[in-house]
C-alpha cells in the first residue's frame, strides 16, 4: 500500500527500549511463575513483538518487584504499545519520577490534561519533552496545537518557529502551520504556509487534502479542482481524493480539515508516525500511530497506518484488527479490505483471503489492486491457470501501460511459464523488460527458461550473464549462469559458477543438485555423490528428492547426443 503522508530520512531515537536478545525462542516457553521467569518470558515476547503478551508478564514481573525501575519502565511501554491506556497512565507518574522528561509519559500525562481542557497542565508536561531531535519535534508541536485551542497564535507561531532551526522540519512546521492559522481564523497566513508545504511535500496525500480543502472553503475551487487533478496524474492510487473531487462535482463544500485543536494533535501525531516508519524506528512508528487514534477515534487513514506498522512487524493478526475498524462507509474500505485478505493469506488462512478479495471484487470488478492480490494468491498457492486469469483481468484495467506495470507481465509469465504456456510466458517476459529493462530477476527467469528448454541458448547465456551483472550476489541468478554452461557442455565454467553459487545459498537443494550434476559430468564422481547427499541433508521437494536419490544410488547415465538447437543457435523474436 503506498503511504499516505511523506517520509524523510532523518536518524532519531526510536522511543522505545532497546529489547536484547535471548536464548528462548518462544516466550511460552518459558516458566512465568517466577519473577525472572516473567522477566524473560516478557523480554522474548517484545523481541518478537508480541506486544499483549510482553505487556502481560512484563505487569507480572512488576507485581513481584514493585520498585524496579527497569520493569516500571517496560511495563508502562510495552502497556501503551499494547494499546491499555489505563494501565501507561497509572504508570506515567511512576516512570517520571524516575526520567522526568520521559517522552512518552509526559505526551500521555499531556494529553490527558488535554482531554480534559486543562490546557496550562497540558503545555508544562509538552515544555518538558527536549532531550532529543525528536523530543524538539512532538514538543514544539504538542506546544503549538496546545496554544491554538486556547486561542494564542503568538505562542503557537513561536513554537512552530523554533522548529525552523532544524532544516529536516521545515515541512513539519509549514504543514501544521497552516493547519494553525486555518483554524484561528488568519487565511493570509494560512495560504502562505500551504504553500511552502506544497513545495516542499507535494506528492503528499495528506498536504494536498488539506490545501485543497482550504481553496475550496475559500472561494478557490478551480486551483483546488486542478491541484487535485495534478496530484492524481502522477498517482492515480488515491480513493480519498477521487472521492474529494466528487464532492466538489456535487457542489457540496467540505468542512475544515482540523476544525479543532485535538484533530490538529492527532495529525500532528499521524505526521510524524508516517515520518518514523521505517525499519530502525517503526517501535516508535507503532506508539505514535496509536497516539494519533487515541486523540481522533475516527481516523480510519491513521487505522490503515497501524495496520501497516503491524504488518511489518509480523503482527498480521492485530494488522487484521486494525484494518477491520475501518468503517464500510469510508472510502479506504476498500484498501483495507484488501490489506485484510493480504495479512489472512499471511496467516496461511488462504481460503478466507481469497473469499474476501473476491467479495472486494464483486462490490467493484475495475479494482487493479484486487485483481493483481487475487492473482498473487493463486501464484502463491501454485494455482498458475487462474492466477494468469486474475492478472489478465487486472492488466485489461490498464489504459497504457509502463515502467509500473513491468512486475505485472513478468508475475503472468511466470503463471504462464508454470501452466505450461510458454508462448505467453515468453512474450510476457520480453514486454516486461521492454518496459523497465535491466531487470535482474526477469533477465534471469527468462534466460534460465529458454536454457532448460534449450532454446536461443547464447541469448539466454547473454540474459543471465546481464543478470549476474546486476545482482553478484544472488545465488539463484549465479545458479542459473553455471547451469546454462552445464547446457552447453561446458562443464569446467559450469562448476566455477555452481561453486559459487553454493557458497551463496548453501542451504538450497537445487542448487546443490546441480554442482553434483556438473562434477560427475567433468569426471569428479567422489565430489558429486557428497554435493547430492548434500542436496538431499537440505530436504527437497519429493518429486527432487527421488532423482537425487536415484543419482546416488546409480549415478548419472551417458551424456546423450548433442540436440540439433544447440548446434545452429539463432535467436528468434518474440514479438
Amino acid at each position: 500500500m503506498k503511504r499516505l503522508i511523506l517520509r524523510y530520512s532523518l536518524p532519531v531515537l526510536a522511543l522505545c527500549i532497546a529489547l536484547p536478545a535471548t536464548g528462548a525462542q518462544n516466550p511460552a516457553a518459558v516458566d512465568p511463575s517466577s519473577l525472572s521467569g516473567s522477566y524473560l518470558a516478557g523480554r522474548q515476547a517484545s523481541k518478537v513483538r508480541d506486544l499483549d503478551l510482553a505487556a502481560e508478564y512484563f505487569a507480572q514481573a512488576l507485581r513481584d518487584d514493585p520498585n524496579n525501575s527497569v520493569l516500571i519502565e517496560r511495563t508502562f511501554v510495552l502497556a501503551f504499545s499494547a494499546g491499555d491506556l489505563d494501565k501507561a497512565e497509572d504508570l506515567a507518574l511512576q516512570v517520571l519520577s524516575l526520567d522526568p522528561k520521559h517522552r512518552l509519559a509526559r505526551i500521555i500525562l499531556g494529553l490527558k490534561e488535554f482531554r480534559a481542557n486543562h490546557f496550562a497542565a497540558a503545555l508544562d508536561h509538552f515544555r518538558q519533552i527536549d532531550s532529543t531531535p525528536l523530543d524538539e519535534l512532538t514538543s514544539q508541536l504538542l506546544i503549538a496545537w496546545t496554544a491554538a485551542a486556547q486561542k494564542s497564535p503568538k505562542t503557537a507561531f513561536a513554537a512552530l518557529d523554533k522548529l525552523g532551526r532544524n532544516d529536516y522540519f521545515g515541512i513539519f512546521r509549514d504543514f501544521h502551520g497552516a493547519l494553525i492559522a486555518d483554524l484561528l481564523g488568519q487565511p493570509t497566513r494560512a495560504e502562505a504556509f500551504y504553500k511552502k508545504a506544497y513545495e516542499q511535500a507535494g506528492t503528499s496525500n495528506r498536504v494536498i487534502q488539506a490545501y485543497g480543502n482550504f481553496l475550496e472553503r475559500n472561494g478557490k475551487t478551480a486551483q483546488a479542482r486542478k491541484l487535485y487533478q495534478q496530484f492524481l496524474k502522477s498517482d492515480s492510487d488515491q480513493p480519498m481524493i477521487r472521492n474529494v473531487l466528487a464532492e466538489m462535482d456535487k457542489g457540496r463544500v467540505p468542512s475544515r480539515f482540523a476544525p479543532d485543536a485535538a484533530t490538529g494533535i492527532a495529525e500532528t501525531m499521524f505526521s510524524i508516525a508516517g515520518w518514523l516508519n521505517d525499519e530502525q524506528t517503526i517501535d516508535a512508528a507503532l506508539i505514535y500511530a496509536q497516539l494519533a487514534l487515541l486523540m481522533k477515534k475516527d481516523f480510519p487513514v491513521a487505522q490503515i497506518l497501524l495496520g501497516n506498522i503491524f504488518e511489518s512487524t509480523g503482527r498480521y493478526d492485530k494488522a487484521i484488527e486494525s484494518y477491520d475498524l475501518v468503517p464500510q462507509t469510508d472510502v479506504l474500505e476498500g484498501k483495507a479490505a484488501i490489506e485484510i485478505a493480504v495479512n489472512l493469506h499471511q496467516l496461511e488462512r488462504t481460503e478466507e483471503a481469497l473469499e474476501k478479495i473476491s467479495a472486494v471484487l464483486a462490490a467493484d470488478s475495475a479494482n487493479y489492486d484486487a485483481w493483481l492480490t487475487k492473482a498473487d494468491f493463486l501464484r502463491d498457492r501454485k494455482r498458475f491457470t487462474e492466477a494468469a486469469e486474475a492478472y489478465s483481468r487486472a492488466l485489461s484495467l490498464i489504459a497504457k501501460p509502463d515502467r509500473n506495470h513491468a512486475l505485472v507481465y513478468y508475475f503472468r509469465g511466470i503463471a504462464y511459464e508454470r501452466s505450461g504456456q510458454w508462448d505467453k510466458a515468453e512474450a510476457d517476459f520480453r514486454k516486461s523488460l521492454a518496459l523497465l529493462p535491466d531487470q535482474a530477476n526477469v533477465l534471469n527467469y527468462l534466460g534460465y527458461s529458454m536454457v532448460d528448454k534449450r532454446v536461443n541458448l547464447s541469448e539466454a547465456l547473454q540474459m543471465i550473464r546481464k543478470a549476474v551483472e546486476l545482482k553478484p550476489n544472488d545465488g539463484y541468478i549465479v545458479d542459473s549462469l553455471g547451469w546454462a554452461h552445464y547446457q552447453l557442455r561446458e562443464y569446467e565454467e559450469a562448476v566455477k559458477h555452481l561453486e559459487r553459487a553454493v557458497e551463496l545459498r548453501p542451504e538450497d537443494p537445487i542448487i546443490n543438485e546441480h554442482l553434483g550434476d556438473a562434477y560427475w559430468r567433468a569426471g569428479r564422481r567422489l565430489e558429486a555423490r557428497f554435493q547430492w547427499q548434500h542436496a538431499k541433508d537440505n530436504k527437497p521437494e519429493q518429486q527432487d528428492l527421488e532423482e537425487i536419490q536415484r543419482k546416488l544410488e546409480q549415478g548419472m547415465p551417458d551424456e546423450p547426443p548433442v540436440p540439433a538447437t544447440t548446434q545452429s543457435d539463432t535467436t528468434k523474436t518474440v514479438n
